[in-house]
């Protein structure tokens, strides 16, 4: 049962990250997928969307996540 409740606090304490990430680039104008870097190519019948910097950002974010969880788990065992 130990175990069911650190997921369940490592779930709670992703969301807590992800709302506060998610409250700074509201607060800062910026919405992810829309961001400088991100490619749109748009023609007559054709749209190509590849968003570049916003998966450079998820993908540091969840990096770091993982980090930090992995750094909690040396210290609280």
């Amino acid at each position: 049962m130990a175990s069911l409740e650190r997921i369940l606090l490592k779930i709670g304490l992703l969301l807590i990250f992800v709302s506060i990430i998610s409250f700074a680039f509201r607060k800062l104008g910026l919405q992810l997928g829309k961001l400088p870097g991100d490619i749109k190519i748009s023609k007559d019948g054709f749209e190509f969307w590849f968003p570049l910097t916003t998966s450079l950002l998820i993908s540091g974010a969840i990096t770091g996540i993982y980090w930090l969880f992995k750094l909690l788990e040396k210290l609280f065992k």
